[in-house]
């Protein structure tokens, strides 16, 4: 009996030495777990990071100064069918929108100077070539449309002195301006020799002589750009990866009235600071724009290769003629419009004004006066920016734009007499960018370590949704 017990006493020990050893190994195992789930993420993080700072020399820096896309340009224009009924009876304005005109684009960035406060100073290289076969028409198509330049000239003039408007109508009649002119496409885009601008550069002072010899809306822009910008690397602060630090050596704009409408600290587009959330608002600087473009959370799209992303669209009131834009009007009220963006003092005093197409987000009065623009719809006349979340590269975008030329009538100007003030559609456009399977393979390394981010983040959007606007 006495030797039953001892045994069982044996047994039951060493029982409990296994228990204890499978139940210590259980809680180290989950300790390391725990520890694993906390530290896995900032782990990736750090390695992303790593991985995407522009370096000169490393695969990051090549696909971020020769990105491995084909982007294409789509050029819808505008072309006035009733010039003469307008100008002669007062009729409505009828439009014939004509396009698409479709350009590829070459993009690179030269003369890369890398500097030592953790910044790149580079140019912009663009090479635009027109693809009939992909186009609806010849770049050499005729339309009529605005002369842009003359009815620049003409509403500048409106608050002149009597006799410089008299003298102007009186120059106009000699060389035989018209209100309306008939131009190819690739001429109203690419430049056409004007016979006001050539006057202007023979007669117009040394330092008040416009940049140009030539008239086009995408004047100077098929080639290497005379600007040069400063970006952040990542190197010294990832929260300003890709965020424009100056702009021909300024750090903010002259036109507006704060310093935050003035700022240039912003995004080119192609990239973005990493490990974005949904609740984020991105911004997009554009020199044309002449402003930030700010861009809020939409939907999570997928791209063809299956890799998730995060649609950013400009908020609706984004152009509103409200507080909110109040320092984009330095002149004071009446500015723009709802729905449009004036851009004249970018744009040497032209009465330039930008919207999205067919005035989509903009008052319908724009619209209604004139014939022949459908209804804007969101899916083709949105501004929309695809972002890999984890890696804040962008894997598709269509940046849509319209331009506009907002008309003012001057009564001693003969030409323009019966011009009413109208804002007069001229082309919209839309650039398109989606990346190709190169660089989608290309930043594969960084994709796998993103993989885990993804999945937590889906598990909070489906919990935490923002409001979208």
């Amino acid at each position: 009996m006495q030797g039953r017990d001892k045994l069982c006493a044996k047994l039951t020990s060493a029982f409990l030495r296994k228990w204890w050893f499978v139940l210590a190994s259980a809680v180290i195992l989950l300790l390391l777990g725990i520890v694993i789930a906390i530290f896995l993420g900032t782990w990736i993080r750090l390695f992303i990071d790593h991985e995407l700072v522009l370096r000169p020399g490393s695969m990051t820096f090549e696909w971020w100064a020769r990105p491995p896309v084909r982007p294409f340009v789509k050029v819808y224009v505008y072309n006035v069918t009733n010039a003469d009924e307008f100008l002669n009876n007062g009729s409505k304005p009828i439009l014939d929108e004509l396009g698409p005109y479709v350009y590829s684009e070459e993009w690179e960035k030269i003369n890369i100077t890398d500097n030592e406060n953790g910044t790149l100073s580079f140019h912009y290289k663009r090479t635009y070539t027109f693809q009939p076969e992909m186009s609806n028409g010849m770049d050499d198509d005729a339309v009529v449309v605005p002369n842009i330049p003359m009815l620049s000239a003409t509403s500048q003039s409106k608050h002149a002195a009597r006799f410089l408007r008299l003298a102007m109508a009186s120059i106009m009649d000699i060389l035989k301006i018209k209100p309306f002119v008939e131009v190819s496409v690739g001429q109203l885009l690419w430049g056409y020799e004007d016979p006001l601008l050539k006057l202007a550069k023979d007669v117009v002072p040394k330092e008040q002589k416009l940049p140009y010899e030539e008239f086009g809306l995408f004047y100077g822009k098929n080639g290497t750009s005379p600007d040069v910008v400063t970006m952040f690397t990542g190197a010294t602060d990832m929260t300003r990866y890709g965020i424009v630090d100056r702009y021909n050596m300024r750090d903010r704009l002259p036109h507006w009235t704060t310093d935050q409408c003035n700022s240039v600290a912003g995004s080119d587009g192609s990239i973005f600071p990493p490990h974005i959330t949904a609740n984020d608002t991105l911004r997009v600087y554009d020199k044309d724009l002449c402003r930030l473009l700010p861009l809020r959370y939409l939907e999570t799209v997928e791209s063809s290769a299956g890799v998730e992303g995060y649609r950013f669209t400009p908020p609706e009131d984004v152009f509103a003629n409200d507080e909110h834009n109040k320092c984009f009007c330095p002149a004071g009220p009446p500015c723009a419009p709802d729905g449009l963006f004036n851009v004249s003092l970018c744009q040497y005093d032209s009465p330039i004004m930008l919207s999205f197409p067919h005035f989509y987000l903009a008052d319908p009065s724009l619209r209604e006066a004139v014939e022949g623009i459908s209804p804007p719809v969101p899916e083709k006349h949105r501004l929309y920016i695809d972002v890999q979340p984890e890696m804040g590269i962008a894997m598709r975008a269509r940046a849509r734009i319209q331009i506009n030329l907002a008309v003012s009538q001057v009564l001693d100007i003969k030409q323009v007499a019966n011009f009413p003030d109208i804002v007069f559609p001229i082309l919209w456009f839309e650039e398109i960018v989606s990346q190709t399977k190169h660089s989608q393979a290309g930043g594969s390394r960084c994709r796998e370590a993103a993989s885990t981010q993804n999945t937590e983040q889906r598990k909070r959007l489906r919990t935490e949704q923002p409001e979208i606007i």
